[in-house]
């Protein structure tokens, strides 16, 4: 057992030391190369480590000119493990943190009888742990990675959005994070249709408050495949991807570098032996425990080859082939169909996304006026540490701060951008509603005819329509199961 211990440690100092002088490489060449999409659209930007990517419009320039969070981004510089694009990422992903929030979780029934989960966050001093319908505060639904783990960057997103008076809830697949698996259904990658029930269920809980969306990491995935398929119908407001993978067959096909792809296929592998006897029904287990690749336990899951299509596989999920199953599943299938703005976070050395050039759609961030890249020099998977966390954190809502509990925390740069983003946009198209409404009163035709906010959204309809036909109470068995 030691010899194993040795040999793992001097294995991961070998990819560390890697990593860094791949990440010194890479920077030397940044210098040197020409200029294009990778590289500041001026030379007095140079000195800019952060640099926001869209197609010119006027919320893009009130963007620019009212979240001061964008440029103001200091990362670490230096000889500290800060600096390190993959330290910072493992930190963030595995690295506990002991959160002052706590969590109530409310299971929702689907209807096909599988389970999914919201688990709602709210401060540890605060007794009454749940909020009245009639509440207007805005909620934040959170989408962890595609692999289920809860990791320190939502735990602190949970927190800067309490100090910030958000609901948040994030959202549990089916087996993650100890949701139940009454099914041998698995959710698959891009499938938003569990995430459309959920959604739902927010809005008849909460049904004035406005509906915001964070996804981490590989959950942009479905997060991204949802409001393709919503488009208008998507009931939120703005949404933010965090280290999103944007070419996910691409990305599993191509794998990541072996220490980080053997972490991840063996979490997933201890995820899933509990259902072992269960899941053995539908597919082949002995395969699926055997594979070394994510590809591979992707196509084990949800790819069998004597199943016409997807749609035949009924109640597994499976699909007869891996390109038919990224034909449904691929998270910017649907793309043109959004029809809120989205704000996408990255760092150039992200170590789990991979190469910036390649692995970035920069025809979407510059052609789509919904779409909005907020590209920095360095921050890793989901890290971006900064030399002064904490000290600008101020919350926004003034009435929370007090004997919160969460008000003086240290809040992650792209935390205190995301929630600015959301907070200017909100403002510049309500802004906008009340010019149009003012120019309607002006002309006599009214404008207090009842007409919602943030008419901005694309005509564009939903491709599939989201109008539940049940009854949800008939739906929903919500319950509160435990307390964390």
């Amino acid at each position: 057992m030691l010899e194993w211990l040795v040999v793992l440690c001097a294995a991961v100092l070998m990819f560390i030391i890697w990593s860094s002088s791949k990440v010194s490489g890479t920077e030397k060449r940044r210098k040197t190369a020409p200029k294009g999409p990778d590289s500041p659209m001026k030379d007095d930007d140079r000195s800019r480590s952060v640099k926001l990517i869209c197609k010119p419009s006027t919320l893009a320039n009130y963007l620019l000119k009212n979240c001061t969070s964008f440029n103001s981004y200091s990362p670490w510089v230096g000889w500290t493990w800060r600096t390190n694009a993959v330290l910072q990422s493992l930190y963030e992903t595995c690295w506990s943190y002991g959160s002052p929030v706590h969590f109530v979780r409310d299971n929702l029934q689907m209807s096909d009888d599988g389970l999914v989960a919201l688990d709602w966050a709210f401060p540890s001093y605060q007794k009454r742990r749940r909020t009245s319908s009639h509440s207007t505060s805005p909620v934040l639904l959170i989408i962890p990675n595609s692999f289920g783990k809860i990791t320190r960057n939502v735990l602190q997103l949970c927190q800067a959005a309490l100090s910030h008076g958000y609901l948040p809830a994030v959202f549990n697949r089916r087996s993650h994070n100890g949701t139940p698996l009454t099914t041998v259904k698995l959710q698959q990658f891009g499938d938003p249709a569990d995430l459309r029930e959920a959604v739902r269920y927010i809005r008849y809980r909460q049904p004035a408050g406005k509906l915001y969306a964070v996804s981490e990491s590989t959950g942009s995935g479905l997060l991204l495949s949802y409001l393709g398929e919503c488009g208008s119908s998507s009931y939120l407001t703005a949404a933010v991807c965090l280290s999103p993978v944007f070419r996910c067959q691409s990305w599993f096909e191509n794998g990541l570098c072996w220490p980080m792809q053997w972490g991840l296929v063996l979490y997933q592998k201890m995820c899933l032996s509990r259902y072992r006897t269960v899941l053995s029904a539908a597919i082949r287990t002995d395969t699926l425990f055997s594979t070394n690749s994510l590809r591979g336990l992707e196509e084990v899951l949800f790819c069998q080859s004597d199943q016409v299509d997807c749609a035949s596989a009924a109640p597994t999920g499976t699909c007869a082939s891996w390109e038919a199953y990224w034909e449904r599943n691929e998270p910017l299938r649907d793309v043109d169909e959004v029809a809120i703005p989205v704000l996408s976070v990255c760092a150039r050395d992200d170590p789990v996304r991979g190469n910036t050039q390649a692995t970035v759609p920069w025809e979407l961030f510059e052609n789509n006026p919904h779409f909005f890249l907020l590209l920095t020099d360095r921050g890793g998977h989901c890290g971006f540490s900064t030399q002064c966390e904490g000290s600008s954190s101020v919350p926004a809502n003034p009435a929370a701060a007090p004997n919160s509990g969460t008000a003086n925390h240290e809040t992650n740069w792209s935390h205190r951008a995301l929630l600015e983003f959301f907070r200017v946009t909100t403002d510049f198209f309500a802004a906008e509603e009340r010019t149009k409404q003012l120019a309607a009163r002006r002309k006599g035709l009214g404008g207090g005819s009842g007409g919602r906010v943030f008419r901005h959204r694309s005509v564009s309809t939903c491709k599939r329509v989201p109008a539940c036909s049940h009854n949800i109470h008939a739906i929903y068995n919500w319950q509160r199961s435990y307390t964390r």
